[in-house]
């Protein structure tokens, strides 16, 4: 499956990826303070184990950060 992950195209092996998992192969710690989008609509993170990615999806993963 071929995705677009922050602006850059990535593969992977497997067709039924759910967000949680797919958070679990780019960020597998400190998965605390970020926000998901795919095609421009934030999936709420109670949503994350059941929403299935589809091919060609466009995926936007934000982390929050500290600062002033």
């Amino acid at each position: 499956m071929e995705l677009k992950i922050n602006n850059q195209t990535k593969q992977f092996a497997t067709d039924n990826l759910t967000v949680q998992a797919l958070l679990d192969l780019e960020i597998p710690v400190k998965q605390k303070g970020i926000a998901l989008a795919i095609n421009n609509t934030v999936i709420p993170k109670s949503d994350w184990n059941s929403h299935l990615i589809k091919e060609t999806d466009d995926i936007l993963i934000i982390s929050a950060t500290q600062g002033g």
